[in-house]
């Protein structure tokens, strides 16, 4: 582990899919892009959509793989909840948005009861705002 996370260092960068293989898909588009303007045939026509289909599995892909992870992470949030809140808070919290309950994640045990409170009371209006409130930050260190 590198260092303590917090809101300024929390986005997680998968280098291989973010500076691998994302550049080399889109250089790739690129390049047929090109090859298809000066040489119009179906074979350049089908290799330039081809280059953008790959494209598109890739994103699908990793889409698919955070939206698993969200759901583990609400599985997880909705039992932190269980353990740390008043029943019927913890009955609010687990039914807040997605994003809302990820930003809460990163709250300590001991300030989670305040900002669900204050969350399910609507005192915040984005995910951003919820994470700059938290003070005590409980790094997340196993997202991709």
């Amino acid at each position: 582990m590198a260092e303590t996370q917090n809101y300024k260092n929390h986005t997680r960068w998968f280098p291989l899919f973010h500076f691998v293989i994302t550049p080399l898909l889109l250089f790739n588009l690129v390049w047929q892009s090109y090859q298809l303007y000066y040489d119009r045939s179906w074979d350049r026509a089908e290799w330039t959509l081809m280059a953008l289909v790959f494209i598109l599995i890739t994103l699908a892909a990793r889409i698919m793989a955070l939206k698993a992870q969200d759901r583990v992470i609400r599985l997880e949030e909705r039992l932190r909840y269980e353990k740390l809140l008043p029943a019927d808070l913890a009955a609010k919290a687990s039914t807040l948005k997605t994003g809302d309950i990820i930003a809460l994640r990163f709250a300590s045990d001991e300030e989670l009861p305040d900002l669900a409170n204050r969350v399910v009371a609507g005192e915040f209006a984005s995910t951003k705002e919820i994470k700059l409130a938290i003070k005590n930050w409980r790094g997340d260190y196993l997202r991709v």
